[in-house]
């Protein structure tokens, strides 16, 4: 399936109609703005810069699909995305996180998924590697003796001795001193005195001291005795290779997952260094572990572990290899900049009237410091600056107690498309329950194939659910498709604790069972408000 923000609005809602049911306009408002995201994408330069994003503020009471539509968002979307509450956030100087931390965590979750795309890129050709050295530590390659002492005698060549004598030596100051004071000067230019006057018969081919055939011999002796060690050589190294394809066959068949082997592993550091200070330090963006664990390198220990759980601790070490964390960093801020998308939750918790004094004080203060992050700014992370002009925001909140005009109107403006959801009925409940790929009949008819037990719902069973969650909505609390977990739960309960037993082998739920169940405990509004 293509991501998300390729699809067209169209294919956008369809793909929501699978988990949520109703609300046709907020699906419709979603999938349009997450396509401008790829339409702005495609205009030139000068304009793509002029485009900003049409932020989204969700009206609508708990339950009705606000959240899930963030979190079905977050499953198909392609662009890192993040889903937040606005109750956590307070002004500056008052308890709580800073506002800038949800663009902090937006990086950190696109950092997170770009490296996750790039390992299974690189998987197969770590495998391979990984494929190579395990195959190294069954069957080690031959050693070469001659090599290894070449190898050993060039390190002792470089490891010189160092001494005072021998840097003096080193300094040129005995050059002076290399030939002898008494030394007549004039036998210097005394070379002609070496000269020695050699005959042609001293180069006679015909001396008896030399026997070339025996020469020829030789070389032609040292030639095949080298040409039948390299043929030795080739047959035992191609040997060594039909053994090593034997049992490279092996290890992908798991013949030697049980036996155990050894590997360098780094040591882990038993101590921790915790660094204590304001509430907020670890908002600040450094990374101080990080830091410290750089300056002093990891040390390295032999450690015995089974083959197959060496594979994976080998497999994530050629990973880490192949991965440029540069180039990583580099493609997430720009998704981040470009395609990020915060779900910024309860924004309704954050709206009161204006009267300066009490908690409204700090929930205005948390509007204004909200503000720049949509309007556009700079933030700075541990990864480098983040603008976050081209993020879009998806506000949502019930506001029972306050309205949207509650909010400052900065934040209203900036909060352009307004989008209510509609109250579920009995109708919608029905849907919920048997539609969606991860309905409630479905989840429970899974678990109890767990245990080997079919749980079938007739279709006036599930009217009878719906109307009773309905029911209890309208006379207590109003929380939406919520309700349905809650009676599902109650209405199984019995079977799901004395489930695995010989005597449950199938359950079928009738309308007279969920009657004979609920309909007492439905009429009797106090316990229905405990209980349901």
């Amino acid at each position: 399936m293509k991501p998300l923000y390729e699809l067209t609005p169209r294919q956008i809602v369809k793909a929501l109609d699978e988990y949520i049911v109703g609300q046709k306009e907020a699906k419709r408002a979603v999938a349009i703005a997450l396509r401008n995201r790829w339409r702005r994408r495609q205009v030139s330069d000068e304009m793509r810069d002029e485009i900003i994003p049409n932020n989204i503020l969700m009206i609508g009471p708990t339950g009705v699909g606000k959240t899930e539509i963030a979190r079905r968002l977050a499953r198909l979307a392609g662009a890192p995305f993040i889903k937040i509450e606005a109750s956590k956030f307070t002004e500056v100087g008052y308890v709580g996180r800073d506002v800038e931390s949800m663009v902090r965590d937006l990086v950190d979750i696109a950092v997170s998924q770009v490296r996750s795309e790039k390992i299974k890129e690189y998987e197969e050709k770590a495998k391979e590697h990984v494929e190579e050295r395990l195959l190294d530590i069954i069957l080690p390659p031959p050693r070469n003796i001659k090599r290894e002492q070449e190898e050993f005698e060039e390190e002792d060549d470089e490891d010189e001795v160092d001494s005072p004598i021998v840097n003096l030596f080193k300094s040129g100051i005995f050059e002076n001193f290399s030939n002898p004071p008494f030394e007549d000067e004039e036998d210097e230019d005394d070379d002609d005195d070496l000269y020695v006057d050699f005959d042609d018969d001293d180069f006679d081919d015909d001396d008896d001291d030399f026997d070339y055939e025996e020469s020829q011999l030789r070389v032609k002796f040292r030639a095949e005795q080298k040409a039948a060690d390299e043929a030795r050589a080739k047959a035992a190294e191609e040997q060594r290779q039909k053994t090593r394809e034997k049992l490279r066959q092996r290890l992908r068949d798991g013949k030697f997952d049980d036996r155990e082997v050894e590997i360098e592993a780094p040591e882990r550091n038993s101590g921790v260094m915790q660094v204590f200070g304001p509430i907020g330090m670890e908002e600040m963006g450094v990374n101080l572990q990080e830091m410290f664990g750089n300056m002093f390198p990891s040390k390295t220990r032999r450690r015995r572990m089974r083959l197959d759980e060496a594979r994976s601790f080998l497999l994530n070490e050629e990973v880490e290899k192949l991965l440029d964390m540069d180039a990583i960093i580099s493609e997430a801020i720009q998704r981040t900049e470009e395609m990020g998308i915060i779900f910024l939750d309860e924004i309704d918790k954050i709206a009161g009237s204006e009267s300066g004094q009490g908690p409204d004080v700090s929930r205005e203060g948390v509007q204004r410091d909200i503000l720049p992050i949509i309007e556009g700014t700079r933030v700075t992370t541990k990864y480098g600056p983040v603008n976050t002009e081209h993020v879009l925001v998806i506000a949502a909140g019930a506001f029972h107690i306050s309205r949207p005009s509650d909010l400052i109107p900065e934040l209203q403006g900036r909060l352009p498309i307004r989008v209510e959801l509609d109250s579920l009925d009995t109708k919608d409940f029905v849907k919920i329950l048997t539609e969606p790929k991860n309905s409630l009949v479905k989840q429970y008819t899974a678990l109890l194939q767990s245990e080997k037990v079919e749980l079938a719902l007739e279709a006036a069973a599930i009217r009878a659910i719906a109307g009773y969650a309905s029911e209890v909505n309208d006379r207590t609390e109003n929380i939406g498709a919520r309700r349905l977990q809650t009676v599902m739960n109650y209405l199984l309960e019995d079977y799901l604790f004395k489930i695995p037993s010989r005597n449950i082998k199938s359950i079928n739920i009738t309308k007279d069972f969920v009657q004979e169940r609920l309909s007492d405990l439905v009429e009797d509004e106090d316990l229905s408000r405990y209980i349901l």
